[in-house]
């Protein structure tokens, strides 16, 4: 893979579907709606920050979320929960289940989309037996795949966790290695339409954070900044993205990855490991000589680009909204508080009610 800096793209190339409410020619991005997981994924709740409908909240028992994707079309959110994937309406009904993982047991512990978010790729990691699902939307499989045994047995709070990301029918593992660093291994059907996948021979890599896609480059969350991954698995430090510099990134989020309508990129410094009050959100558009600092953030759980042009951040006990626009045009991120006094927050995500409002 050869790293491109995002470009700028015009929000109705991105989201056309999405885009109906038009007055004349300008097109206006609809009002949305938020989907929240908290209570260390016991509860699955809404926020409508234009109050046109009634939240709801649903209480997911032992079958715990995991985490939220926003499906194609935006009408729709993937539930990650610890035993399958399902998908839900706006309203977070009308539950329907993801064809089940041929795994016994399932252990689902992260799901990723890919940034064309025609496919998820979930991890099941059960006391380190870890297989993968790659589904397409629908909720169909496309392949499965077993992953070689993983060798670290000692967990520290500075080793890494196992990120995973997915380009096209591709995915890679990024996961702690015995005696330091990560390891990266990439997963791919030997024929296309195998129903399962082969897995690479783990290669040692120095420590990755996280991953996301951004194009058809997947980035990596490193100690020595935000670079992208070579074909065969390995941080490019050569190609480190100038904006962030080159301080250590535990957790990194794309607009790509959230399915927002920008080409934007989030960085965060882990404060249970920075040992710091709060660290910076840092935000790139692409343009920028440096990355912008929308807030000094404690605790950040997750974020999340919306197609209405503003960031959410949602941290173990609060919801907030950032304007990306006047933010990175005049510095300007006009912070509104959406939710407080949340329980062990896990995710959030976006979804687009029908005109109106739901319950309307």
């Amino acid at each position: 893979m050869t790293a491109l800096p995002p470009r700028p793209l015009a929000l109705a190339l991105l989201l056309p579907g999405l885009l109906a409410a038009c007055t004349g020619t300008e097109e206006v991005p609809p009002a949305l709606r938020l989907a929240v997981l908290e209570g260390g994924g016991a509860t699955l709740r809404t926020v409508t920050p234009d109050g046109s409908a009634a939240d709801v909240s649903v209480p997911l028992g032992d079958n715990r979320g995991v985490t939220l994707d926003t499906l194609p079309g935006g009408t729709r959110v993937a539930l990650t929960r610890s035993a399958g994937i399902e998908s839900r309406d706006v309203n977070l009904a009308n539950p329907v289940p993801f064809a089940p993982p041929p795994f016994t047991p399932v252990c689902l512990t992260s799901t990723a989309v890919s940034a064309a978010r025609d496919r998820l790729l979930t991890l099941s990691d059960c006391n380190g037996r870890q297989q993968l699902a790659l589904y397409r939307q629908g909720g169909s499989i496309v392949w499965t795949a077993n992953l070689p045994v993983l060798t670290v047995v000692v967990f520290t709070p500075e080793t890494p966790r196992t990120s995973i990301a997915v380009i096209g029918d591709r995915a890679v593992v990024a996961r702690p290695a015995l005696g330091g660093g990560s390891e990266t291994i990439r997963v791919a059907q030997e024929n296309t339409g195998d129903l399962v996948a082969v897995a690479s021979t783990p290669l040692t890599t120095p420590v990755i954070r996280d991953l996301a896609p951004f194009g058809g480059v997947l980035y990596a969350a490193t100690d020595t900044g935000i670079q992208p991954l070579t074909d065969v698995g390995v941080p490019n430090a050569a190609a480190t993205l100038g904006a962030f510099g080159a301080g250590r990134v535990d957790r990194l989020w794309t607009s790509a990855s959230t399915g927002g309508a920008a080409n934007l990129i989030a960085a965060w410094r882990d404060t249970t490991l920075s040992g710091n009050s709060s660290e910076p959100l840092r935000l790139w558009d692409g343009t920028r000589t440096s990355a912008a600092v929308v807030a000094s953030v404690a605790e950040l759980r997750d974020v999340s680009f919306g197609i209405d042009g503003n960031l959410y951040a949602l941290t173990r006990t609060d919801l907030t909204r950032y304007d990306t626009v006047f933010g990175l045009q005049q510095g300007n991120w006009n912070p509104t508080g959406l939710l407080g006094g949340l329980s062990d927050a896990r995710a959030v995500t976006w979804l687009v009610p029908p005109e109106g409002g739901v319950g309307n």
